[in-house]
C-alpha cells in the first residue's frame, strides 16, 4: 500500500478532522478559553491525530506485506486462505472466515477437476492402446489385398495412427514430468526412428529425405523429440510442392546443439506465422489442403517447452519453411538415465 492509496481511502476521515477541529475552536472561544490555551490543544490534537494515522498505515502496509510474502511463496496460490494469520480485528475476522469458506469451495473444485482430469487422461490412455489393436489387424489384413489398394489403405492406417499417437500425447501433455525421461540420446538414431515411422507416408508422397550432419548427442527425451519431429514430417508432406525434399540437419552451437527440419513446400503466410503455435490453429494453408487439425504445432511447442527445447519456426510464402529445435547444454540439465 503506498501513502496515495492510504490517504485516498480515508479521505473522509481528513477531511472531518479540521471540520471538527473549527468546530470545537468556535465552541472554546464562546466559552471563554484563552487563545493561547487553545493553540496548545489544536497543535496537541494535530499531532495525535498524524501519529495514529502514520501507525495505521505503517501497521497495514506491514500487515499486507507479510500476506504478500504468504503468496508469493505458495506454489499453489489457491491454499492462501488455508495459510492466512487469523486477525484480532473482530471485522477482520468475520472477513478472514468467509475467505476461508470461499477457499475450501475453491480447493474442493480444484479437487475434483484434478480427479476427473486424471480420470480422462487414464481413459484415453486406455483407449488408445486398444484402438491399436484393430489398427494392428487391419494392417495384417491389407497384406492380402491388391497391391494398389494395399497402398491407399496403409496409408490410410498410417494416418490413423498418427492421429492416434497425437491424442495420447496430448493427454500426457497436461501432466509432462510424470511421463517423460531425460537421458544422453543419439539426435541421429532419434531421426531415424521417426523417418521409419512415417516411411510409408514420405514414400507414397514422394518426398525426398537428406540428412546432414546429425551424430550429435543431446540430453532429452528421445520418444517425445521422435514425436515432435514426426509431427514437423506430417506437416512437410501435407503442404508438399513440386518435387519435395526435407532436410534434417544439426549443428554445434556453443554448448547447445540445433536441429533443423527444413522443407521446399508452399510455406506460410507471414501474417500467420505468430499464430501458428496456438491451439487450434489451421491457416489458410490447412484450410484449403484439408485434413488439418491444428494441433501438431501446438503440441510440439509445449511438449519442447516441458523439456527445456526451445522451438522457432521460419517460413516464407512459396518458399518452404524451416523448423530450429535448440537442445539445453548439459549443465543446464540433469540427466535422469545414463
Amino acid at each position: 500500500m503506498t501513502l496515495k492509496e492510504f490517504l485516498s481511502d480515508r479521505l473522509g476521515r481528513l477531511v472531518l478532522q479540521p471540520v471538527s477541529m473549527a468546530v470545537m475552536t468556535v465552541f472554546l472561544l464562546a466559552t471563554g478559553t484563552q487563545a493561547g490555551i487553545l493553540i496548545i490543544i489544536l497543535i496537541v490534537w494535530f499531532l495525535l491525530f498524524l501519529i495514529l494515522q502514520a501507525y495505521d498505515f505503517l501497521k497495514l502496509r506491514s500487515h499486507l506485506d507479510e500476506l504478500k510474502s504468504i503468496m508469493d511463496g505458495l506454489d499453489q496460490k489457491h491454499l492462501f486462505s488455508e495459510c492466512v494469520p487469523t486477525p484480532h480485528n473482530a471485522y477482520e475476522r468475520r472477513i478472514y472466515q468467509l475467505m476461508r469458506r470461499s477457499g475450501k469451495a475453491m480447493i474442493e473444485a480444484v479437487s475434483d477437476a484434478r480427479c476427473t482430469q486424471r480420470d480422462y487422461r487414464e481413459y484415453i490412455e486406455s483407449w488408445v492402446h486398444e484402438i491399436k489393436t484393430p489398427i494392428t489387424a487391419a494392417r495384417l489384413i491389407c497384406r492380402s489385398a491388391d497391391p494398389r489398394l494395399r497402398a491407399k489403405l496403409s496409408r490410410e492406417l498410417s494416418q490413423i495412427d498418427n492421429h492416434v499417437e497425437r491424442v495420447l500425447f496430448y493427454a500426457r501433455a497436461e501432466s509432462p514430468e510424470n511421463d517423460f525421461i531425460i537421458s544422453r540420446t543419439d539426435l541421429a538414431g532419434i531421426a531415424e526412428e521417426a523417418i521409419e515411422q512415417h516411411q510409408s507416408l514420405l514414400i507414397q508422397s514422394g518426398v525426398r529425405i537428406e540428412t546432414g550432419d546429425l551424430a550429435q548427442t543431446v540430453y532429452t527425451d528421445g520418444k517425445w523429440v521422435c514425436f515432435i519431429l514426426g509431427q514437423l514430417l506430417q506437416n512437410a508432406v501435407r503442404y508438399r510442392t513440386g518435387t519435395p525434399v526435407i532436410t534434417l540437419s544439426a549443428r554445434q552451437l556453443g554448448r547447445q546443439i540445433q536441429l533443423t527440419v527444413e522443407d521446399n513446400g508452399i510455406g506460410i503466410p507471414s501474417h500467420e506465422l505468430p499464430r501458428v503455435f496456438e491451439r487450434g490453429f489451421t491457416g489458410s494453408n490447412g484450410r484449403s489442403r484439408g485434413g488439418s487439425t491444428g494441433m501438431g504445432l501446438y503440441l510440439c511447442r509445449r511438449l519442447a517447452g516441458s523439456m527445456e527445447i526451445d522451438l522457432q519456426i521460419h517460413s516464407a510464402e512459396g518458399q518452404g519453411t524451416s523448423v530450429i529445435l535448440t537442445f539445453p547444454s548439459p549443465e543446464s540439465i540433469t540427466p535422469q538415465t545414463d
